[in-house]
């Protein structure tokens, strides 16, 4: 196989897959605001019924943003790979090729943390707006 062609793939498939999760997250974020908007406290008869609804689809967003640095990661280590293959395939020792191979690999790491730092803050701001729906059917069963 191509070592270029390689290279692409890595690219690519690593920057792509942070591309999808970065979408699901943003998608799954804007889901829990519209479904927490219209939630009423007053249609469920546990607590945990209504947990069961006000965290679904939680986990994907935490998961991504746990996750999405180590992916990151893994594209960068592949592309350092690839770069020190290239070299040893070549023998050139060009300090300029060597340096932008090594910051080309590095973006890869780079895109992990720009899809894990919102996915963190979205899933803690979803997580306070589980508890006061949680405290509010409380709340509300207590006036009964």
């Amino acid at each position: 196989m191509n070592i270029e062609l390689l290279s692409q793939i890595v690219d690519y498939g690593v920057l792509g897959l942070l591309a999808f999760m970065s979408f699901l997250t943003l998608f799954f974020w804007i889901e829990r605001l519209l479904f927490y908007r219209s939630v009423k406290v007053s249609n469920y008869n546990t607590l945990e019924e209504l947990e069961i609804d006000a965290t679904n689809n939680l986990s994907i967003i935490s998961s991504f943003g746990a996750n999405a640095p180590y992916i990151g990661l893994l594209g960068t280590v592949l592309g350092i790979i690839i770069t020190f293959y290239t070299m040893g395939q070549t023998g050139e020792m060009e300090v300029k090729a060597i340096m932008t191979s090594l910051a080309l690999a590095l973006k890869a790491t780079a895109m992990g943390l720009v899809v894990a730092i919102p996915a963190i803050f979205f899933y803690n701001h979803l997580n306070r707006k589980v508890e006061v729906i949680m405290n509010k059917w409380i709340i509300h069963n207590k006036e009964k």
